[in-house]
């Protein structure tokens, strides 16, 4: 089954599509910070000690669209307590039907549609993310149907409008589920985001090979 903050993921992206169609805390020493070559930029974020591995979970590359998934140690993309999402849509940022508040506004959309009767959300609006313009937004799932038995999600996603394309970074977590929808505690999901900060959108630098020291380093 497709992975929740995937389908989210990917549900955006249709939504990019069809625009297309009609036209924080200091990172510590233990979390490293990951720069990935995505499109025409670097996207740069500290990675948490339990997440331990800098390489993906899942990683993939359509030419216009990127997605990555970091899980914890130990667990696996069938399993997991919390997941690190980032993904990038090539070129968005030149339409100007598109903001990062409304590319987010239409990922919590489609997070609703997996739990119409105990969905909940909170936005704490605009940000600015190494000089770019952002959007910040919390969601919750009180209950989301699986194969196996319901369970509980939530997220903060974060959308940057990069110098050409578009980002979002996500950090989802699952827990019990509930048959209300559940309050959005804004300071524990504001501290959660934090723990991948410094975020930093950088040039990509030709023949510079990972781990990208011109941006991880700045």
């Amino acid at each position: 089954m497709l992975g929740f903050p995937r389908l989210v993921a990917r549900c955006a992206a249709s939504f990019v599509a069809m625009v297309l169609a009609v036209g924080a805390l200091a990172q510590t020493a233990a979390a490293p910070r990951l720069a990935t070559p995505v499109f025409s930029q670097l996207v740069m974020f500290s990675l948490p000690p339990e997440f331990k591995s800098t390489k993906p979970t899942y990683e993939k590359n359509s030419g216009s669209f990127y997605i990555r998934e970091h899980v914890p140690e130990g667990e696996s993309l069938a399993s997991w307590s919390r997941m690190i999402t980032l993904s990038g849509t090539r070129g968005l940022a030149a339409n100007p039907n598109v903001t990062p508040q409304a590319l987010l506004a239409r990922m919590t959309l489609d997070f609703q549609r997996n739990c119409p009767d105990t969905f909940s959300s909170n936005a704490p609006g605009q940000q600015k993310i190494d000089g770019y313009d952002a959007y910040e937004v919390i969601v919750s799932c009180g209950r989301v149907q699986s194969d196996k038995q319901p369970y509980g999600v939530s997220a903060i996603m974060l959308s940057v409008k990069g110098s050409k394309d578009y980002y979002a970074l996500q950090w989802t977590e699952r827990g019990r589920d509930s048959a209300q929808p559940q309050p959005i505690d804004v300071a524990y999901w504001t501290r959660q985001l934090a723990r991948l900060t410094p975020i930093r959108l950088c040039p990509i630098v030709p023949g510079e090979a990972a781990p990208y020291t011109s941006c991880t380093a700045r």
